[in-house]
């Protein structure tokens, strides 16, 4: 059983936030153990719950569109969230994202800093301002950041937006964001080891 083994199913059982109770599953990460690169986006959204992977409902589906524009084989990838629980709140028979307070991202943080710790990544990419302030502290600004590579810890990080937040972007400026978004994903793909 590999390290990530060991996490995942430790994480399975947490309770160390009430976001656990409403959840159907935690939400791991998932790539490769040894990736280059790993992306750190929020939470797992309604799709991700249900099927207990990340990246796998609308926004996983834009990011994949903006992976492979920008050059990036998703296979070579680790994806995981800030936070592995989703927040929601019901709205009819919908389940609409509510975004993770600080205390969620903080009890999540040994799980993320376990992954971090066990594929060992060369850059780490944040999707979204709840990501990049979970591993670079509250004063970090998205809008400031974005693209802009810079060390961290041992490795190199690149904060860019949340492929959500194009698809909450009105439709005649999609476009215009995706291409932001790719572009901030070659800055990554550039810094391939």
């Amino acid at each position: 059983m590999s390290d990530l083994d060991e996490l995942r199913e430790a994480a399975a059982h947490c309770t160390a936030c009430e976001l656990y109770e409403p959840a159907t599953q935690t939400v791991f990460g998932a790539g490769p153990p040894s990736a280059w690169l790993m992306l750190v986006g929020e939470q797992p959204g309604d799709r991700e719950d249900l099927d207990g992977a990340p990246f796998v409902g609308p926004a996983g589906r834009l990011l994949d569109t903006a992976l492979q524009r920008a050059g990036i084989d998703r296979s070579e990838v680790y994806v995981t969230n800030a936070v592995k629980h989703f927040r929601f709140e019901v709205s009819g028979n919908r389940r609409l994202h509510k975004t993770p307070g600080v205390k969620h991202v903080r009890a999540c943080r040994p799980w993320l800093d376990g992954e971090l710790a066990a594929v060992g990544p060369a850059v780490v990419a944040t999707l979204g301002a709840t990501a990049g302030k979970a591993l670079l502290g509250s004063a970090f600004r998205i809008t400031a950041e974005r693209g802009t590579p810079r060390p961290w810890e041992d490795r190199t990080l690149v904060p860019t937006t949340h492929p959500s937040a194009i698809l909450r972007t009105p439709p005649e400026q999609r476009d215009e964001a995706l291409d932001a978004l790719v572009a901030d994903l070659r800055v990554v793909a550039g810094l391939r080891p």
